[in-house]
């Protein structure tokens, strides 16, 4: 059996005004990810774990900030994308595990919808999906609320040579 891990890693500037979309679920914040796409600094972790694992490079490779097409683009179709990408590769999702690192919003309501929508964007269970929401305790960026910060692993098993 041969399985592979891949690492995920995005940040985004807070924003105010900005809608805050993470994991795919909108969350009542004043202030949200700010970025070329809707910004959802979770899916964007996950996607380039599943790349990174797979060995097929990374989000900005697939869907570049530079082009107009992915202008305001929703997240969760880009995953799908990859999640197709790396099937038609040869590779079954197994599992995810993300750290959401923000001082606010708090993740708690909204982590099991993050991981239905995570899940469902992906062709897995939920069950094979975890979100945890870390702060930084007031240091840096992140800690004074002026960026939100995803570190993400993925687990992919090899179906097809």
């Amino acid at each position: 059996m041969t399985m592979r891990i891949g690492q995920g890693y995005d940040i985004h500037r807070m924003e105010e005004g900005r809608p805050c979309v993470l994991g795919g679920i909108r969350i009542e914040h004043t202030h949200g990810p700010a970025g070329h796409s809707d910004a959802d600094v979770l899916l964007h972790a996950i996607t380039d774990a599943l790349l990174g694992a797979a060995a097929l490079g990374d989000i900005g490779e697939h869907f570049p900030d530079t082009d107009p097409e992915f202008k305001g683009a929703d997240s969760r179709e880009l995953l799908k994308i990859v999640a197709g990408r790396v099937r038609d590769a040869g590779w079954g999702i197994v599992n995810i595990d993300a750290s959401v690192l923000a001082e606010a919003p708090k993740l708690k309501p909204y982590k099991a919808a993050m991981r239905q929508s995570i899940a469902s964007c992906l062709g897995i269970s939920a069950s094979n999906v975890n979100v945890k929401g870390k702060t930084n305790e007031g240091m840096d960026a992140v800690g004074e609320r002026k960026a939100i910060v995803v570190h993400c692993v993925a687990l992919l098993q090899r179906t097809s040579s």
